[in-house]
């Protein structure tokens, strides 16, 4: 038998947002839990959750929690309950996917892209794209919690549209949630890719973590800002800029951006690459340079290791200004280990006072996944889970009628 909202009214449902938004933020997940948390009555509890189970939102699983008792079953949103549609733009390519509610890929694609490409005609494909994915996943008559957008160019938070200077030249001020809101009646969640990635590696990776600076080294150099467990974005969006932060030297080095002696122009992968080129080497990208590392070309090894030094440098002032309790260094250069990591390591233990540095530690993140994508995801949910907006979810889902595979 398949569960459905059909038959619910949407108040119920409603009514039962405080107690669905606990659950699905991971706040409190059993109803012992529940009830010290919401400071309801039992029997108001289950008044609340008997419409979240009837309609297949929540489930409860096979999952316990002690309780001081008897154990109590965990309760979670259904991850099939329905799909967040998500797109991670890097400078050469799209990389598509519909993820379930617990930000899981359902299935993924990728397509050629270049950051020249004008932004009307690249959201129609992105449309046409997300169309066809959902089509060969079965998901046209499930629930769409959102759109997640990762771009790599700065946002303004206020109006969710890339600011100059970037590499998407044509997008600046472009509306990218009104173009969507035409043909989507779902929230449309837009971010810089660096943030998301941070915001992947705390919330999956390091959930206790509350201090974390993320580094982003791959074709750009880029951070993500965590303090306090929330994301920092500064007063426009633009916190976290470590790759245009300035060192004045001889002969430094012109930066994408326009200005010399960048921390980008020196270790960003399109400045390993030029290096590399320079000695004689096939190299256009931070792939490229990853690939003649796995070769164990020298040349290649010590770009990447001074690379890793030049990051630490920026990243040295970052830890004495922050004081954060973790560096995560993602990102395509990142597969090179501690070729990169070693440098990082280096100046920044060199630099920072006794105090930053006690209990520091810096780490390799995830190479093997596309972050940046599962993080599209979580801004999608965590945003559509929290208390100011489970309501409007809750009320979506029920409008949807959507039925729930088994």
């Amino acid at each position: 038998m398949r569960k459905s909202a059909i038959g619910l009214q949407a108040s119920e449902l409603s009514n039962s947002a405080t107690i669905f938004s606990l659950i699905a933020t991971g706040a409190a997940t059993s109803r012992s839990a529940l009830l010290k948390a919401s400071g309801i009555a039992r029997a108001t509890l289950s008044s609340r959750l008997a419409p979240l189970l009837q309609s297949g939102i929540v489930v409860e699983t096979e999952k316990t929690t002690p309780s001081g008792g008897r154990p109590s079953r965990v309760l979670e949103v259904n991850s099939n309950a329905g799909y967040v549609l998500v797109a991670n733009f890097g400078e050469t390519f799209v990389r598509i996917a519909t993820m379930d509610l617990q930000a899981n890929i359902i299935s993924q694609e990728t397509m050629a892209f270049t950051t020249q490409n004008d932004p009307v005609a690249t959201l129609e494909m992105l449309a046409d794209a997300f169309s066809a994915l959902v089509g060969k996943d079965g998901l046209a008559d499930r629930f769409l919690a959102g759109i997640g957008l990762s771009l790599p160019a700065p946002i303004d938070v206020r109006t969710h549209s890339v600011v100059r200077p970037s590499v998407l030249p044509d997008w600046a001020g472009f509306d990218i949630t009104g173009w969507f809101s035409t043909r989507y009646r779902v929230p449309v969640h837009v971010e810089k890719d660096v943030n998301l990635m941070a915001i992947y590696e705390h919330e999956r990776n390091f959930p206790d973590v509350d201090d974390m600076f993320f580094i982003k080294a791959g074709t750009g150099i880029g951070s993500g800002i965590i303090t306090g467990g929330r994301l920092f974005r500064g007063a426009q969006g633009g916190a976290g800029d470590i790759g245009h932060i300035q060192f004045s030297s001889d002969h430094a080095p012109l930066c994408r951006c326009g200005k010399l002696g960048c921390v980008e122009a020196r270790a960003a992968g399109w400045a390993l690459a030029r290096d590399l080129r320079a000695t004689g080497y096939q190299a256009e990208n931070s792939r490229d340079v990853v690939h003649l590392v796995d070769q164990n070309k020298p040349e290649a090894i010590m770009s990447v290791r001074k690379a890793g030094q030049v990051i630490g440098e920026a990243t040295a002032d970052v830890v004495s200004l922050l004081n954060p309790s973790l560096v995560v260094v993602g990102g395509t250069l990142a597969q090179t280990g501690d070729f990169l990591l070693a440098g990082v390591r280096e100046l920044v233990y060199q630099r920072c006072l006794p105090l930053a540095t006690h209990d520091l530690r810096i780490v390799s993140g995830a190479t093997t996944l596309d972050t940046a994508l599962g993080g599209a995801a979580l801004i999608v949910l965590d945003d559509a889970f929290s208390q100011d907006s489970a309501r409007n979810f809750l009320l979506r889902f029920a409008e949807s009628r959507s039925p729930i595979p088994q």
